[in-house]
């Protein structure tokens, strides 16, 4: 058996136009993180740029953009742009309830650890996590973001 077959599949990859949108979105909303971040603290925080939370929503420009450029690619009514779609839209949700909840009960936590033990000197356990998710606006410019960076890599779109 010949492994140039296998290897043609996988350097496919990098010609799949969708991943590579999907890509740039999410990797446009996490440089834009480090330009928020300078306009509001005057400073820059280059951690921003691996973390989790803040604006954009890099998930949110992610998933909006594949699901662009399945619809763009194959088709607006196609199974494919239904199912991205809705992973969309279950990753959004996320975002903005369930981690976004997560990180409130993780600066309460917090609160409650710091108060607690603050004369024991003994117990020194990591502090969680409180910036897990993003409000509603940080995933709906995420969203715009993703849809404005998969409409900008329509192949002729110039034309």
């Amino acid at each position: 058996m010949s492994l140039s077959r296998p290897m043609q599949d996988f350097s496919d990859i990098f010609q799949n136009h969708v991943l590579w949108v999907a890509l740039a979105a999410c990797i446009a909303a996490q440089a834009l993180k480090l330009v928020f971040e300078f306009v509001q603290h005057r400073s820059i925080n280059p951690r921003v740029l691996v973390e989790t939370g803040g604006m954009p929503s890099a998930h949110s420009a992610l998933v909006t953009a594949l699901a662009c450029g399945v619809g763009q690619t194959i088709g607006w009514s196609t199974p494919a742009f239904a199912v991205t779609s809705v992973f969309a839209v279950i990753v959004m949700y996320d975002a903005a309830g369930v981690r976004q909840a997560a990180g409130k009960q993780a600066k309460i936590l917090n609160q409650i650890l710091d108060e607690l033990f603050q004369e024991n000197s003994q117990f020194n356990e990591d502090r969680l996590k409180e910036l897990l998710g993003h409000t509603p606006v940080q995933v709906i410019v995420g969203s715009m973001l993703g849809v404005l960076v998969a409409w900008l890599s329509t192949p002729g779109w110039l034309s």
